[in-house]
């Protein structure tokens, strides 16, 4: 055995690596499990048809997927997917407008076999009125009372203040009501 003269040194451990920063932590896996039939379903009621619905879900998912690390707060990552997922919905209805502009006149989307046996008459006329309400206020309904969602919410979803959400439902609400004749 023959030495040097130099001693090895000890091996040291390497200091732990530094938190991640809060925006590298995004479950954006969890938050699909959980939440993307909602989402689908929140989509499905603004622009008719499961296909387009499950496509604008996916491209919200992707989107925040992409941009995790961008997001401030974690915390507030479901609060971007529905946002996501209204603003892709309103993009889809667009350019719809705009293909109903240059093309022949727009049929609305028939019902199948199997959604109309589930659906009740009732629960038919109230989405027909819904549908017929305008886009905000549809949103704002749709928000409250098929998501459950606080004003506060719903106000950060739709980019507007809480006491415009609140009003913005009372409108909807009160033309719903004309719409199937139930005004007190």
């Amino acid at each position: 055995m023959s030495f040097s003269g130099t001693t090895p040194e000890p091996k040291t451990e390497a200091p732990p690596r530094a938190e991640r920063p809060a925006r590298d932590r995004v479950d954006v896996a969890g938050l699909f499990a959980e939440h993307h039939l909602g989402l689908v379903r929140l989509a499905l009621l603004m622009v008719g048809d499961q296909a387009t619905a499950e496509d604008v879900v996916q491209e919200a998912f992707a989107r925040t997927h992409a941009g995790r690390r961008r997001l401030r707060d974690p915390g507030r990552a479901l609060t971007y997917v529905r946002s996501a997922v209204l603003n892709g919905a309103r993009s889809v209805l667009r350019r719809r407008a705009v293909a109903f502009r240059r093309a022949a006149p727009y049929e609305p989307p028939v019902w199948s076999a199997e959604h109309a046996a589930l659906l009740g008459e009732e629960r038919r006329e109230v989405l027909t009125a819904l549908l017929g309400l305008p886009k905000r206020q549809r949103e704002a309904l749709i928000l409250r009372y098929y998501l459950d969602l606080p004003d506060q919410e719903i106000a950060e979803v739709m980019g507007i203040r809480a006491g415009t959400a609140r009003s913005t439902i009372a409108r909807g609400l009160a033309a719903l009501a004309r719409t199937l004749g139930e005004e007190s």
